[in-house]
């Protein structure tokens, strides 16, 4: 691995000041679980990752970056969703996690445009811990400011219980997450820290940090203390948090949540024997989460199953399960695709072409169109709990 010095000097300047920042807690307050190092790495002010502007383009892009089509289709559920609670004069749609504010423009241009009574009742919020990304959203969302809130992370507890009728949304949000690390030694389960070593972070295995860890796979029906020796694997008990959030700032609507994940029987499969979890750096993929830190993202997959089980127990009914793929079909994307074949010859062929990629690249099994798309709701009545979803005409029911 080569000396700490020398990988300090091979990192960004702001990289070099969380890492010796990081190190420095765990040598005053002794190891620390894998979630807080990762909340860290990830939120940490100024200098954690998601603190240092944008990370979509130059580490990885995600749906909303490949064709503007992706925030209309959401767009087209959320009208839906809008009309069957029989269009309400007040109707509040929040996004979680807005990136680079792309998603949000899209989406607000294309409402504005196709949908002006819906226009007239909305009221579109943002929910940004990051103060870098706020400030970026911001600035790109200028010509929307009358019509675009937002809520940072300190001031969510604020947002009054049984408040809000709408709709709360995310794309790729409970993967960023912080998750607990577990593993499997001598049959029992125990939980991976990390503390300092001479070369820098290193991990060592302990305890259960909190016994909702155990809980989490006995509630799944899952013995995975049964498993084979050293396998390995992460809880997002940050999910469950969120979920109890919404539910109680829900008053009537919905929960639209899109990301990468399993059901629960894929996720904790035996075969998968050593997690999910990734960093992204350029475009690539490495498994070590220790190098670079503040200058690569951590995510791991989703775990759909909870979001689904404990979302039921919290009052939050699941209406539909299925895969991004399906979910924009339904929504209208083979129309569009169709549509590009009938391109003239006044228009540019390299641009329809580009498109075309990329709205492939959104329906691809392997890539963004493998992900999962899960409805939530609460309030409704059964008329409108029953109402068929337009993204939900074919859904996923077991996979």
């Amino acid at each position: 691995m080569g000396s700490l010095q020398h990988r300090l000097s091979a990192q960004p300047q702001a990289s070099q000041k969380l890492q010796r920042l990081i190190e420095g807690r765990i040598s005053q307050q002794g190891r620390v679980t894998f979630a807080q190092f990762m909340e860290w790495a990830l939120y940490e002010p100024e200098v954690g990752y998601y603190e240092q502007g944008s990370p979509i383009g130059p580490d990885y892009l995600t749906s909303p970056h490949l064709a503007a089509d992706f925030a209309q289709l959401l767009a087209v559920q959320i009208h839906q969703f809008w009309q069957i609670l029989g269009s309400p004069t007040g109707f509040s749609v929040i996004e979680m996690g807005a990136g680079s504010g792309q998603l949000a423009w899209d989406w607000l241009t294309y409402v504005q445009t196709n949908y002006p009574p819906f226009w007239q009742a909305l009221d579109y919020r943002i929910l940004e811990r990051s103060a870098t990304l706020q400030r970026l959203q911001q600035e790109r969302l200028a010509a929307f400011a009358d019509k675009v809130g937002w809520w940072d992370g300190a001031e969510q507890d604020g947002i009054p219980d049984q408040s809000v009728t709408g709709c709360f949304f995310s794309n790729e949000l409970v993967d960023a997450f912080p998750v607990h690390r577990v593993q499997v030694q001598g049959g029992a389960l125990r939980e991976i820290y990390v503390e300092v070593g001479e070369s820098g972070f290193q991990e060592v295995v302990g305890e259960l940090s909190t016994p909702a860890l155990r809980q989490y796979f006995v509630r799944l029906g899952i013995p995975i203390e049964s498993y084979p020796e050293g396998y390995q694997t992460e809880v997002n008990l940050k999910a469950l948090d969120w979920l109890e959030w919404l539910a109680r700032k829900l008053r009537r609507g919905y929960v639209l949540t899109l990301d990468y994940g399993h059901t629960a029987d894929r996720y904790y499969s035996p075969h998968r024997s050593q997690g999910t979890l990734l960093a992204y750096r350029q475009h690539s993929t490495y498994a070590d989460p220790y190098v670079q830190v503040g200058s690569q993202d951590l995510t791991a997959h989703v775990d759909f199953t909870t979001l689904q089980q404990v979302g039921e127990i919290l009052g939050l009914q699941t209406l539909g399960w299925t895969r991004q793929s399906s979910f924009l079909v339904c929504l209208g994307l083979t129309e569009r695709l169709a549509a590009l074949s009938q391109a003239t010859d006044t228009v540019d062929i390299s641009q329809v072409l580009q498109r075309r990629q990329a709205l492939h690249a959104l329906l691809d099994p392997i890539g963004l169109g493998g992900f999962g798309v899960l409805v939530q709701a609460k309030g409704l009545t059964d008329l409108e709990r029953t109402h068929p979803l337009q993204g939900f005409c074919e859904p996923e029911r077991t996979r």
